[in-house]
């Protein structure tokens, strides 16, 4: 069995967990699979490495990520493409979508066994149409925001459903949210909870200019396009899980619907979503 992992290399501890992990693996039989830029952390000894993320994706049978959401949400994307299935262990302040804390890492020789259960998520296709009809497209694990630019004022955009306009909305921008998101941005700026198995499509804005503006949740076959008025004293982004950011202009359509990919995580333990998202909310207090 090949299992990759994925390190954030920019934290030691995350760096040394990894390195903990790939030991323990080898030791139970499995051959760990990463990436070559790794090569310094993990040296020679009988660790195979892959020149990308595509490529690691492709050879391995599952992955594990070692650092916050940031690197589940990176890897997600080429998991789901591979339809490979992926863990995360926390070394982040939340880990929201983390499943392993450093302390528990021997858990993870359970992947070897088969001893795990898998869960799928609900991934969103987000699409940028320009106005010579040529097209952008994107994969959101967790949302899809269109926001104001630097120093521009608040902008006005308007939404449709399936093709007929439902509402229009002045605001800092919106969000268009998995349920795996909804935990995120979107719960920041005031959306709710949804528990991460589920399928639909949520959308929350930022800082309306509203007394009535709310966040709405929308059938996962729901196809929602968006346009921003652009003038000149504003501008707007279309930002993909904070990885991507793309300009947007008064010409461009942008078309959220749910994707036919799905990311797979694996589950080691069987817990309360709720609760667990309330301790990791108390976490945060702390």
């Amino acid at each position: 069995m090949k299992i990759a992992i994925i390190v954030n290399t920019s934290k030691d501890c995350a760096i040394n967990c990894a390195v903990s992990i790939a030991k323990q693996m080898k030791l139970n039989k499995a051959e760990v699979y990463t990436l070559s830029n790794y090569g310094k952390i993990f040296g020679e000894d009988k660790v195979l490495y892959a020149p990308d993320f595509k490529t690691l994706f492709s050879e391995c049978d599952m992955a594990v990520t070692v650092g916050g959401d940031g690197t589940i949400i990176h890897s997600a994307k080429y998991a789901a493409a591979a339809e490979k299935p992926l863990i995360g262990v926390n070394v982040g302040r939340l880990g929201f979508a983390a499943e392993v804390e450093p302390d528990n890492i021997s858990d993870l020789m359970r992947l070897i066994s088969g001893d795990y259960t898998l869960k799928k998520r609900m991934l969103l296709d987000v699409s940028v149409t320009h106005k010579d009809k040529t097209t952008e497209k994107y994969l959101a694990v967790n949302d899809a925001v269109i926001a104001r630019g630097q120093l521009s004022h608040i902008i006005d955009i308007s939404v449709s459903l399936d093709n007929s306009p439902i509402s229009s909305y002045r605001a800092d921008g919106i969000l268009f949210s998995t349920p795996t998101g909804s935990t995120a941005y979107s719960l920041s700026a005031g959306g709710p909870v949804i528990y991460p198995e589920m399928e639909c499509i949520l959308l929350t804005p930022i800082c309306p200019h509203s007394l009535i503006s709310r966040p709405v949740i929308f059938d996962s076959n729901a196809s929602l396009t968006a346009t921003v008025k652009v003038t000149d004293n504003t501008s707007a982004i279309l930002s993909i899980d904070g990885e991507k950011n793309i300009p947007i202009k008064s010409t461009d359509l942008i078309t959220i619907k749910k994707s036919t990919k799905t990311l797979k995580l694996m589950s080691l333990y069987d817990r309360n979503f709720y609760q667990y998202l309330g301790e990791k909310i108390k976490e945060r207090k702390s």
